[in-house]
């Protein structure tokens, strides 16, 4: 692939678990300000739905989102200078041969991320103003919270044998 001088490419990373509309909102402002926008998807135990499913959320609302695999990522998480390199390294590896020029995040591990690729940090809705939801608060109560979920994703996840019910 011919990389166009000065094409901006973004990415984010997540588990979406499950997809919402703040993660949706996320993408979509990317979309908007990137040439091309990559999506890395990692595996999680706190829902039981598959990665490649939770990917093709992602591909069937996006389509043109490069999607990439984080299968066995690390267990060490955190904002420390330990957890913040090993998650890099991982992160890095899985992101090689892309010349990405920002990163895309509503979590404070997004400027972690940023510095340490030396890319431009792009923070969206940090604050949960435009679209105050967290993939937590949809999987403690599904049902209830159902109107931030595409219809396909909220059935899938309840056809799932899921921690989320």
């Amino acid at each position: 692939m011919n990389k166009k001088k000065n094409e901006k490419i973004g990415f984010t990373i997540g588990k979406f678990a499950p997809l919402h509309k703040g993660h949706q909102f996320l993408i979509e402002t990317a979309l908007k300000e990137m040439d091309k926008m990559i999506v890395v998807v990692y595996d999680t135990d706190v829902i039981d739905i598959p990665t490649e499913k939770r990917a093709n959320w992602i591909k069937k609302l996006y389509p043109n989102v490069e999607i990439k695999y984080a299968h066995n990522p690390p267990s060490q998480y955190g904002l420390d200078e330990k957890s913040v390199n090993i998650q890099m390294k991982y992160l890095t590896k899985i992101m090689e041969g892309e010349k990405p020029t920002h990163f895309y995040s509503s979590e404070k591990y997004g400027a972690s991320v940023a510095k340490y690729m030396n890319l431009v940090d792009r923070q969206v809705d940090n604050e949960r103003k435009n679209v105050p939801i967290k993939a937590t608060i949809v999987r403690e109560n599904i049902d209830e919270n159902k109107k931030w979920l595409e219809n396909s994703i909220y059935f899938d996840c309840k056809n799932y044998n899921s921690k989320i019910d």
